[in-house]
């Protein structure tokens, strides 16, 4: 499809550099630069994320999803010992 575009100085510099970066053809870099923003070119797929399990040696019966409250009671308590000094 042939079409005349104005482009913003902006993107104009952009593909510039570019072209002179990459050594291609106007073209090529807008269809691609198109591409990527349209997303019909496939983005590289990440690494796939994998979960290392850990032993922390909890013991039976510690809630870990209370531990920020645990927390926060221990700075309390550490707290109010220092202004009674």
């Amino acid at each position: 499809m042939r079409t005349t575009l104005t482009l913003d100085r902006d993107v104009a510099d952009a593909l510039s550099k570019e072209i002179r970066r990459t050594g291609k053809g106007l073209k090529t870099v807008v269809n691609e630069a198109l591409r990527r923003g349209l997303r019909l070119a496939r983005a590289p797929r990440p690494p796939r994320f994998e979960v290392q399990p850990h032993d922390f040696g909890i013991r039976p019966g510690i809630d870990l999803d209370r531990m920020n409250q645990l927390v926060d009671e221990l700075e309390a308590e550490e707290t109010a010992r220092k202004l009674r000094r």
